[in-house]
């Protein structure tokens, strides 16, 4: 039998036989002194056989890898660079895809820092808005580009060059991720950092090669990780296998990785100034832990008016997970909107319906990362655990909402299961609205319908709410189902048809 697995330590005698095999000068006395502690040998280092193999690490170019706790000082872009992402778009419409590709087109100009980044594109390139980069940034071949490429009339024809930025790997995620890894990890292997940039559809990353970002976390890999074409209702023409309303609760159980879940372009510009802050920014040494982190950035394809940043921006909000958008603004009975991602829309038209309609008084707050509100709301138990006495810090999400009366309804575009990690840590009653099981291939709104997480969804579960604490018409939830027709899939109305798929 093969008893390979089960053999976990030698017997002496077996341990007697390795050594004479390998002809180590090792006694039986010493063997004997300590089974399990066998002497550690050690030829020497003017040895022939430790001299050969020195010498052929040193043709090789040295120890590879080798971390250095010491990188080159990293020069990180100014104010100005995110300009582009606070300006919104105007009177024309733009996904947060389109946003972050913006956003960082102008990171990828900085005379400084720009050099450090490295786009990662396995495919949709030209989906993504990205075919822009092409004719300047190139993508990067050892041997330069020795075809003729079929776009090549094109003005952004597909260009290679040995001095591109872009990794484009193929469709190849497992060789993306370890692109990625690689370029993520270069601020410790050869001491110079470089910022990794890998957009893919968000179906295909943490589904598909999990296991490779979390062997990316073990190796203390710095980077962005971009899900773009986002969420389980907003790319629903090319079948289920686009649908994704789970990414976010798989990147959660990896501990290196922080998801966000951003509305607008103006929180990507936060979130990825945030992101290069705690990477290579003023704090803690370049070696210290809290630096190796992924942001898993979750972005979509539907397009919408993109606002500018408020005067008033709740950064802190923003980075921690969670902000007051828009407040009521009429006075009524009261309901909390809680929504992340390409639902905030819908909460604000909910808002709008619930004053309008039902003469309910609604705030709206934009969730940027449910995973980091629950992640520092452990914290803060673990901590009040482990002091008792002490006085217990309040989790941010607590804090946000401490005087938000009335039930809250949270909305995404993903499973129930991702608002939900917040549930335990506020005193309010709480629904979750969202989109589980496998996918629905029809119209966005035909699919929001029918995972009843739509704009019409969130009002009836409002009023459901409060019609049971008395606050409005015991038969207003029934009414609305019948106003609204709640139970006709294609009677939905949230979302439009526009963004490449």
């Amino acid at each position: 039998r093969n008893a390979t697995h089960q053999m976990k330590k030698l017997t002496l005698a077996d341990l007697k036989a390795f050594r004479d095999h390998l002809r180590i000068p090792i006694t039986d006395e010493q063997l004997e002194a300590d089974l399990y502690r066998p002497p550690y040998y050690h030829p020497g280092m003017d040895s022939p056989e430790i001299q050969y193999l020195m010498g052929r690490r040193k043709e090789l170019g040295g120890f590879v890898p080798e971390r250095r706790s010491k990188h080159t000082e990293v020069t990180l872009p100014e104010d100005k660079v995110y300009e582009v992402a606070n300006r919104g778009s105007g009177k024309q419409q733009a996904a947060t895809t389109m946003a972050f590709v913006r956003l960082l087109k102008d990171l990828m100009r900085d005379k400084e820092f720009g050099k450090r980044i490295v786009p990662i594109i396995p495919d949709e390139a030209r989906t993504f808005g990205m075919d822009a980069f092409f004719p300047t940034a190139k993508i990067y071949n050892p041997n330069g580009q020795n075809y003729l490429s079929v776009d090549r009339e094109l003005v952004l024809a597909y260009k290679e060059s040995i001095s591109g930025q872009i990794v484009h790997a193929g469709i190849n995620e497992a060789g993306s991720v370890a692109a990625f890894t690689a370029a993520g990890t270069s601020y410790a292997t050869h001491g110079e950092p470089l910022i990794p940039v890998y957009v893919f559809y968000s179906m295909f990353g943490f589904q598909r090669t999990g296991d490779s970002f979390w062997a990316a976390a073990d190796q203390m890999t710095r980077g962005f990780i971009i899900g773009a074409t986002a969420g389980r209702t907003t790319l629903t023409g090319e079948g289920l296998q686009h649908a994704d309303g789970h990414s976010p609760m798989l990147a959660a159980t990896n501990p290196a990785v922080v998801t966000y879940d951003p509305a607008y372009g103006y929180e990507i510009g936060v979130i990825m100034r945030d992101g290069l802050n705690r990477m290579y920014g003023p704090g803690p040494a370049d070696n210290d832990p809290s630096r190796n982190v992924m942001y898993y950035i979750t972005v979509y394809n539907e397009p919408i008016v993109q606002p500018p940043a408020p005067a008033e921006l709740d950064v802190e909000g923003i980075v921690k997970g969670i902000y007051l958008l828009a407040p009521a603004k009429i006075d009524g009975p009261r309901t909390q909107i809680l929504a992340s991602g390409v639902s905030v829309p819908w909460a604000l038209e909910a808002q709008r319906i619930l004053a309008e309609d039902w003469g309910v008084s609604a705030d709206v707050w934009s969730v940027t990362s449910w995973t980091e509100l629950r992640r520092d709301a452990m914290a803060a138990e673990e901590d009040a655990f482990l002091n008792p006495g002490q006085p217990a810090r309040v989790p941010f999400v607590t804090e946000q909402l401490a005087g938000a009366t009335g039930p809250i309804v949270a909305v995404t575009d993903y499973m129930k299961a991702v608002p939900d990690q917040i549930r335990q840590f506020l005193p309010n009653e709480f629904a979750s609205l969202g989109a589980d099981g496998f996918g629905f291939s029809d119209t966005r709104a035909a699919a929001r319908r029918f995972f009843k997480n739509d704009i019409h969804s969130v009002v009836v579960r409002s009023l459901q709410m409060l019609a049971r604490r008395g606050e409005v018409d015991a038969q207003a939830p029934a009414q609305a189902i019948e106003k609204y027709r709640l139970h006709n899939v294609n009677a939905g109305t949230t979302g439009n048809a526009g963004g490449d798929s």
